[in-house]
């Protein structure tokens, strides 16, 4: 399964795709849209953003999206801007027939640093290790989006972060992981 992560913003709106086969996660792109870099006025910000999130479904072919939903904002007018970036991701993922889900800033630390309120460098560093990526990403936009990803494919597969409730559980349903000693 192919997962596209979304972490949107009207300035910096960052994306990664990875693949899940079986509880294998590796990585098949990320990147950044610096739409304000390129656009000082909001609508062609948000379009240049639809057209290069449409380029990636294009070239990567999701079977699935996750966004990160809105949870802060400094004001009402940076909300209502970081809402229209949400929206249109949501659309060039929903016109491509990818579904969409939404996760919450605090359930993608989580899922992927085990605390809900970790810092932007501890995802990065969990993402990189995970996705066994060398370079240090540009901007935590990327990363985020790639922790969005793979928060998504742990909650399509829950076996992959199963919890044992007792050791002879684990070992009944880990039988691999279980050394023998002679």
């Amino acid at each position: 399964m192919i997962i596209l992560g979304i972490d949107p913003g009207s300035i910096v709106c960052g994306y990664g795709v990875i693949e899940r086969k079986g509880n294998a996660l590796t990585l098949v792109e990320y990147g950044v849209v610096e739409a304000k870099k390129q656009f000082p006025e909001i609508p062609r910000r948000l379009e240049a953003i639809f057209t290069r999130l449409t380029q990636v479904i294009e070239r990567t072919k999701p079977d699935e999206s996750a966004l990160e939903q809105v949870f802060f904002a400094k004001n009402a007018q940076s909300l209502m801007k970081l809402s229209q970036a949400r929206g249109v991701a949501m659309l060039a993922a929903t016109l491509r027939q990818v579904p969409v889900a939404e996760y919450s800033a605090n359930e993608v630390k989580r899922s992927v640093t085990g605390k809900g309120h970790a810092s932007k460098e501890q995802v990065q560093f969990m993402v990189r290790s995970m996705l066994k990526i060398q370079e240090t990403p540009e901007f935590f936009d990327a990363t985020d989006a790639l922790a969005v990803a793979i928060t998504h494919a742990l909650k399509r597969n829950p076996e992959a972060t199963k919890q044992s409730r007792s050791w002879k559980e684990f070992i009944a349903d880990n039988p691999s992981k279980v050394v023998k000693r002679r």
